[in-house]
């Protein structure tokens, strides 16, 4: 059964390239990015897992943590992220997940037999502090992921999370954000004190109230 937006993230038990982890109890009060592969040593997940590396000092200002996952043995990934080292010129600082039994590929419905009958495809989890899923993004094998773009939506999520703002289209942060409709506009112009614009009634802006 699929992982909704809104669940609480399945938990479980797993060995990773960092030690056995119990995932809540990994995850703390943090956020966090769950991002499953098709296969070690392959060319494009190569370069995601090189560039996650790069950069976690993103994710950190973030207070997001980033755990990787595939159904390749523990072995095979240490193997691996010395390939991921030398080519990508970082360092893998994240952990992988040996899923070799594939029970968490099931528990988050990342293995689609119509795409790939046994290996997980590019399945992306965001996961609040509340352990509640908040983004969820499926790529297929041979499209590498955009890792500016969910950082994006970090951003996006953690202001909306905290503020009765939405974010526009290709919104970047320290852009102007949508005033949500449940808010008269008495509400908010009390509520953000650098003013609202007001396009439509249903079409509110106002600067990004937490800058």
């Amino acid at each position: 059964m699929a992982v909704r937006l809104g669940d609480i993230a399945p938990n479980f038990k797993a060995q990773t390239t960092t030690g056995d982890i119990d995932f809540h109890e990994w995850m703390g009060s943090d956020w966090t990015i769950l991002f499953s592969h098709p296969k070690d040593f392959t060319p494009v997940c190569t370069t995601e897992l090189g560039t996650v590396a790069k950069m976690k000092t993103e994710f950190d200002k973030r207070n997001c943590k980033a755990i990787a996952l595939s159904v390749d043995t523990l072995k095979d990934h240490h193997a691996w992220i010395k390939d991921i080292n030398e080519t990508q010129n970082t360092t893998v600082n994240f952990p992988i997940i040996a899923d070799t039994d594939k029970l968490i590929a099931d528990l988050y419905d990342m293995i689609h037999p119509n795409a790939l009958d046994t290996l997980t495809v590019r399945s992306v989890f965001i996961i609040g502090p509340d352990k509640k899923v908040k983004l969820t993004l499926t790529y297929p094998a041979a499209t590498g992921r955009n890792f500016d773009e969910i950082l994006r939506t970090i951003d996006a999520l953690q202001l909306t999370s905290e503020h009765m703002v939405a974010t526009p289209a290709n919104w970047t942060h320290g852009e102007d954000c949508i005033v949500v409709p449940s808010l008269s506009d008495d509400e908010a112009r009390a509520k953000f004190s650098k003013g609202i614009v007001v396009i439509k009634p249903y079409l509110r802006t106002t600067p990004q109230p937490n800058l």
